[in-house]
């Protein structure tokens, strides 16, 4: 176990220690972690004011890393009409000024690149949409999902069964998206290959059913990731980060699971992916019992196994907990979701609260505020 600091000083926490992936240096462990804000104006993709204001404002409260929510590669792999996308110039420019803002404040920034497969064109989770349940008809600006078959997930429509041509198409979306979030000047992508979206539907045995070379045994269900981990990584600089954000498990018997997360994160690595982002269900309904750091024990033992560094994630809210992760080797990076919704400058909260140098994280004009 490492101490917070020489000798265990409490203002030298290894949470804030500057870190590097492949040729980027974070200045902390703390990564934002991606949050859907279903605040497009439907059917367009493109961000607005209030994703330079969410992304911006947690940049100036002290992340290392920004990581955006779901970023469509294609309209049909969007999860609801009011999602972002990076398929379309309109989308490139208007991300360009975020990416911009984001960096001036000391933030890395990367876009995750995903793809919703079968849990597409669906209502967002919010309190307003209640009423709605179910697929979005085309009539009311739906369209038809696409997966590894045509298992529908519980209350949504059968999707269509991508072919061989579909699933090149697929391949082509990220790695294009890929190509755009270079240009807009993104510090590392992140493939969102977890929580029951295309590709984790491809990875899992409960729902690839094909006979094909893209189903069956692990080499056939791996295909999809594999490839499209190749087409983007060979789109990006030598030099950029190349992050995939896994589901450790199905929580379910007979599905995706831990033993093949590592065997996936080993092959990953052998095709220049440099950390694991892991994160656990949504394939399947399953029982699930959330609570504060229910899934680091993956995160620690992927980590192990493969030997790429890993981010920890789940409900993870308290900044000496968070620090403990880190110090004690459970994980690289922890990432921050629910409790940065309340609090955006959660890092300089965590500094104060470990005895650390708070105005580092603070921008200039914040620092009378300081703890």
């Amino acid at each position: 176990m490492h101490e917070s600091g020489p000798g265990g000083v409490p203002g030298d926490p290894r949470l804030l220690e500057p870190a590097s992936l492949r040729g980027l240096t974070l200045r902390n462990r703390i990564w934002l972690a991606p949050l859907c804000q279903y605040a497009v104006t439907a059917g367009d993709g493109v961000p607005r004011h209030w994703h330079l204001m969410h992304l911006g404002a947690r940049a100036a409260g002290g992340f290392g890393l920004i990581v955006t929510e779901a970023a469509a590669v294609s309209a049909d792999g969007r999860t609801t009409p009011f999602d972002v996308g990076l398929w379309d110039e309109a989308q490139e420019r208007a991300w360009e000024p975020i990416v911009r803002f984001c960096r001036e404040q000391g933030a890395a920034f990367a876009v995750q690149l995903s793809h919703a497969g079968r849990k597409a064109s669906i209502w967002p989770s919010l309190p307003r949409y209640a009423r709605h349940q179910g697929t979005i008809p085309e009539l009311s600006g739906g369209w038809r999902a696409v997966g590894p078959s045509d298992a529908p997930f519980p209350g949504l429509d059968a999707p269509e069964v991508l072919d061989a041509a579909g699933i090149a198409r697929v391949v082509e979306d990220f790695a294009s998206s890929a190509e755009r979030a270079v240009r807009i000047g993104v510090d590392a992508l992140e493939l969102h290959f977890a929580h029951g979206y295309l590709v984790h539907q491809f990875l899992s045995p409960l729902i690839n059913t094909r006979t094909d070379a893209y189903g069956g045994d692990r080499d056939g269900r791996f295909r999809l990731a594999l490839e499209i981990a190749d087409a983007v990584r060979a789109r990006i600089p030598e030099t950029m980060p190349l992050i995939v954000r896994l589901s450790a498990t199905d929580w379910i018997g007979g599905g995706w699971d831990l033993e093949q997360s590592i065997d996936l994160g080993r092959r990953l690595r052998e095709r220049g992916v440099d950390a694991l982002h892991v994160s656990s269900g949504g394939a399947v309904i399953a029982d699930i019992t959330a609570r504060s750091g229910y899934q680091i024990g993956f995160a620690t033992e992927i980590r192990e196994a493969t030997g790429l560094p890993s981010a920890a994630v789940g409900l993870i809210s308290d900044p000496h907990e968070a620090e403990r992760i880190i110090a004690e080797g459970a994980a690289d990076f922890v990432a921050i979701g629910r409790a940065s919704l309340r609090e955006p400058g959660w890092p300089q909260r965590a500094a104060a609260a470990l005895g650390a140098d708070v105005g580092a994280l603070l921008p200039p004009a914040y620092v009378p505020g300081a703890w």
